[in-house]
């Protein structure tokens, strides 16, 4: 096993321009139905509970296809071909980008929203009863939903990254890390005298979109090793998740994170849009 140091979502510094870009960019309307209308379509699937979550087509293929003609115009950047001490040997081309308005627009326009905040702690769709829920059930949901997610949930990390994978480029086994970051939040949440102040975040939850699969692609999986689970010739339980177009990944990162990499592009380009879950520290 990798030692548990090797990271792989630590962002470039601050003067790698290249990867991060500051300005603006014009992302592709997404053109969905109403979040609600869309969350109602939308399933989280636990594929390992509070682990691993997947939410099928949660962009229709054809806005795969127009962001990925998108994407391809962007300046991607190789990564190098050396790491740094105790970093996972990644090869593959990437763009990095802080971008508040669009990962608000995932957020919210997706129904992402109201699929992470209308479940039960395994994940399952909370279902309200006709009358009104008492104090004491809401206080037992949202400590269920904190379990599940890690704390109380206010959106995406901003940061969104890009990630191109050719043919005979990987992401060697890894950790995610989780990553600390400062928002403008509302001080009491849904309250019309609440104000708007700098608050402290962290990061719980990789997201992961794919927006090509085979039979554009071959390889690509993206495969977890879960040393709780079934014992493999490796000593792990090993999850495989193969690309399946528009589909979005969630998986725990940070002192929970399960070793994972993701594997070879053997043909094709696979297409990948990165953001993260975050909650109030």
């Amino acid at each position: 096993m990798p030692p548990k140091n090797k990271k792989g979502s630590q962002p470039p510094s601050s003067g790698s321009t290249a990867l991060r870009a500051q300005a603006r960019i014009s992302w592709p309307q997404l053109g969905l139905p109403s979040s609600s209308n869309r969350a109602s379509h939308l399933t989280l699937e636990p594929l390992l509970p509070s682990q691993i979550y997947l939410i099928r087509s949660f962009f229709p293929q054809s806005l795969c296809n127009t962001y990925t003609r998108f994407l391809s115009m962007l300046p991607l950047v190789t990564t190098p071909s050396k790491t740094k001490r105790g970093e996972a040997v990644r090869v593959n081309d990437r763009f990095q980008i802080e971008d508040a308005s669009f990962a608000k627009e995932l957020w919210i326009s997706t129904g992402l929203a109201e699929v992470i905040l209308g479940l039960e702690a395994e994940g399952e769709i909370y279902q309200l009863e006709d009358q009104k829920p008492t104090d004491e059930q809401k206080a037992q949901r949202k400590a269920e939903l904190q379990q599940l997610w890690g704390g109380e949930v206010v959106g995406l990390n901003p940061n969104i990254r890009i990630y191109r994978y050719g043919k005979g480029q990987f992401f060697d086994k890894h950790y995610d890390d989780s990553n600390v970051l400062h928002l403008p939040l509302p001080t009491i949440p849904g309250s019309p005298q609440s104000t708007i102040k700098l608050t402290k975040c962290h990061t719980t939850y990789t997201l992961l979109l794919y927006l090509t699969a085979p039979p554009e692609v071959i390889g690509g999986e993206t495969v977890f090793y879960n040393p709780l689970g079934r014992k493999s010739g490796s000593g792990h339980e090993v999850i495989r998740v193969g690309l399946e177009k528009g589909m979005a990944l969630l998986h725990k990162h940070g002192k929970d994170c399960l070793l994972h990499e993701g594997a070879m592009v053997t043909e094709g380009e696979k297409w990948v849009l990165r953001t993260d879950l975050v909650v109030r520290s």
